[in-house]
């Protein structure tokens, strides 16, 4: 297999929206190793340090780009891995059993998270590297069991915060979605959780109507009407709180919401063990989103198609969206 590298391909816009070098971040589940195996292998490949954050979560500290993190990821359990428990008193004991019947269950349940920092785009064929290595050591994915719900997330910076651009994204996204979902070949045990729900359909018309044009403020709350939730395969939430927090707050407590600025793109399995899996079948997909977002003529006109393929309910039986868009809007 060539250097996955060399399969990475450009998106078309290298900018953020400050005119720097834009950046993304990468997080991966996966299980088959110890916490802290993983945190060692990572901290190695990349020359860090580890520290400890509770008894779950271990920060790695030197890379140029920010702080790594390798986590349990169970949001519970990582709170009480946070606390100093004793053994003096009843509820000492309560609290610890009951932590290790939670971290046992963990186990076998809920994945490690590696975590990257919002690394420079040309950083992922690093990435690569790491997951090679994980691989080599036992790392396993979304594949080596039915219960395993594991995805590869990935968070790339935006080029503008303006309203049209965002609006494109998601214009390009939805006219995409079958077409990402179809070549992602989702796992089961994901398709049947809520952790990356389809849009609404109602919505998707919504957005892809050519004459869509909405102001900031009016995207984000026809947003919000309709995905008040993190669950979905586009998750905008944390780049909508970012640009107005108070106007996601009102809408959404959840408080795993980070506010950042990027799309949180979460469809993805992470099929680590599998060695013709990698990061590049993930981001070369996203990357014809973007593509179809910049180019503006082919982006109207495939939004056209889309609405008149969602009215007919013939076309709908008969023929294939996705395939329609590998034939007629796809690498044009």
């Amino acid at each position: 297999m060539p250097n996955a590298d060399l399969k990475l391909k450009s998106p078309p816009w290298l900018k953020n929206a400050d005119g720097k070098t834009r950046r993304i971040g990468v997080e991966l589940e996966m299980s088959g190793l110890e916490l802290d195996t993983i945190a060692s292998l990572v901290a190695n490949h990349f020359n860090l340090t580890t520290s400890s954050d509770g008894r779950y979560v271990r920060t790695l500290k030197g890379d140029n780009a920010g702080e790594w993190t390798v986590e349990l990821d169970y949001d519970r359990l990582k709170k009480m891995g946070r606390k100093e428990l004793g053994d003096k008193t009843f509820s000492d004991k309560v609290n610890r059993s009951s932590e290790e019947l939670l971290a046992w269950a963990a186990k076998a349940l809920v994945p490690v998270e590696v975590i990257s920092p919002p690394l420079p785009l040309d950083r992922l064929k690093d990435v690569e590297g790491l997951v090679k290595c994980l691989r080599k050591k036992g790392a396993k994915g979304t594949a080596d069991r039915a219960v395993n719900a594991f995805g590869l997330q990935l968070n790339p910076e935006l080029a503008s915060h303006e309203a049209n651009h965002i609006t494109a994204c998601l214009k390009a996204f939805m006219c995409l979605y079958d077409w990402l979902y179809k070549r992602a070949d989702i796992d089961l045990t994901r398709r049947i959780t809520s952790y990356v729900d389809p849009f609404p359909t109602a919505y998707i018309k919504k957005i892809i109507k050519t004459d869509y044009r909405p102001e900031l403020t009016d995207l984000i709350d026809d947003y919000l009407m309709d995905n008040p939730t993190r669950n979905r395969a586009l998750d905008m939430l944390p780049l909508f709180k970012h640009l107005d927090e108070q106007r996601v707050l009102d809408k959404t407590d959840d408080e795993l919401i980070k506010a950042r600025p990027t799309f949180h793109y979460r469809l993805p399995n992470c099929d680590i063990d599998n060695p013709k899996w990698g990061i590049y079948k993930a981001w070369n997909d996203w990357v014809e989103v973007e593509r179809l977002a910049a180019d503006e003529n082919r982006l109207q006109a495939c939004c056209q198609a889309y609405e008149e393929y969602l009215r007919s309910p013939l076309k709908r039986l008969f023929t294939d969206w996705s395939k329609i868009l590998e034939k007629q809007w796809l690498n044009p």
